[in-house]
């Protein structure tokens, strides 16, 4: 093994408490694409790459590679960014990674969570005949079925299919090796780290009765099964994932988690997805403080209807002269129903108290936003 470090992405706050995401067996860190970024508002997460796969140098194992040479790569690379303890989260083989974690170093983690693996994955031979076959022809005829390996019928990601494809055969051997001698089944009730176990309800590989097994065995152990999941889950049920993952997460990511639901349901999926993509380590603090204290503070007080918050954000943006968020939240309040006319009436009102030329530039901005939505827009515009 050589001194270099696992491929890996951080995101969120250098600040934050840290969350590192494990990979499954011919992925890359793209199979959490569609999870880490919201993740990332309230940790700084970290998503690594197996040898071979992705970014990580193939030679970071060799052939008779066991589970535990992965989590030592695991270790180096926390070591490297400064993260002594660490959430963790893994899918698979990235699961297993986990277990053996939490059963050999519990030391280093805070929570454990375990998507689609097991304690065992059926016996060695398996995986052997596997590794023989890639150490002689590669990789290719694994990407040709990687589709009904990994997904329900007519459900694909094609950027992990192209994982498959792309994965060094010699690391992917070496990792199927790992495979072949892991079995934790007699160490599982050493676990003491708070453990959730997540079962893709239509995973062929990893059933939901191995998930069962480890729940059954470690002591205070949660288990979700996700409806019309298959061993991908975090690609295929990304939602349902990310819901499982932030309740067991706990704290801050609790409350996250219910401000970024209000704030889809206001600002819809779109925006929201765009601001998420373009998060930075920098600005990854801010976009926690606005789902966590606006959306997840104030907007889900029950005091005032979404309606009203609705007209009294409009009021204080005109009041601004805010027009880029204006826009924005003119669309918010249609969402939370204000009609056209409910929303010229709260500009009207505002031309009193915020100042005509004020109202005028909101009753333009809320004009072609509402044109744009094929809604006709009833206010006045002149001034």
């Amino acid at each position: 093994m050589t001194g270099k470090l696992l491929n890996h992405r951080a995101e969120g706050s250098a600040s934050a408490p840290p969350l590192l995401l494990g990979p499954s067996l011919g992925t890359s860190y793209a199979l959490w694409d569609a999870v880490a970024p919201e993740l990332s508002t309230s940790h700084r997460v970290v998503r690594w790459d197996l040898p071979g796969h992705g970014g990580s140098a193939a030679d970071l194992i060799g052939p008779g590679a066991d589970v535990g040479d992965l989590a030592h790569l695991v270790l180096a690379l926390a070591d490297s960014l400064g993260i002594e303890r660490f959430a963790y989260a893994g899918v698979s083989l990235g699961g297993a990674v986990g277990l053996h974690l939490a059963v050999h170093h519990p030391e280093r983690l805070d929570t454990l969570a375990v998507i689609c693996t097991s304690a065992h994955f059926n016996g060695a031979a398996p995986w052997q005949e596997r590794a023989e076959r890639v150490r002689r022809e590669g990789v290719r005829w694994l990407a040709e079925n990687a589709d009904a390996r990994w997904f329900t019928p007519g459900f694909t990601v094609p950027r992990l299919v192209r994982d498959q494809r792309d994965a060094d055969p010699a690391a992917y051997a070496a990792c199927c090796d790992a495979l072949a001698s892991f079995d934790l089944r007699d160490r599982l009730a050493w676990i003491s780290v708070r453990t959730l176990l997540v079962a893709g309800r239509e995973d062929r590989a990893t059933p939901p009765a191995h998930l069962r097994e480890i729940a059954d065995a470690v002591p205070g152990a949660a288990l979700v099964e996700i409806p019309g999941a298959a061993h991908l889950a975090p690609a295929q049920c990304p939602r349902a994932v990310l819901t499982a993952l932030r309740t067991h997460l706990g704290g801050a990511a609790a409350g996250t988690g219910q401000g970024m639901a209000v704030r889809r349901e206001v600002l819809g999926d779109a925006h929201v997805d765009r601001a998420q993509a373009r998060q930075t380590p920098f600005t990854a603090r801010f976009q926690d403080f606005i789902s966590r204290y606006a959306w997840g503070e104030i907007w889900t007080d029950p005091t005032l209807s979404r309606r009203e918050r609705s007209m009294i954000t409009l009021t204080a943006l005109v009041a601004r002269g805010h027009h880029d968020e204006l826009a924005m939240h003119v669309r918010a309040a249609r969402r939370n129903g204000l009609t056209p006319e409910e929303i010229g009436a709260v500009l009207l009102q505002t031309a009193v108290y915020c100042g005509v030329p004020a109202a005028n530039s909101a009753f333009a901005t809320a004009q072609r936003v509402l044109a744009e939505e094929d809604t006709p827009g009833t206010g006045p515009h002149g001034g």
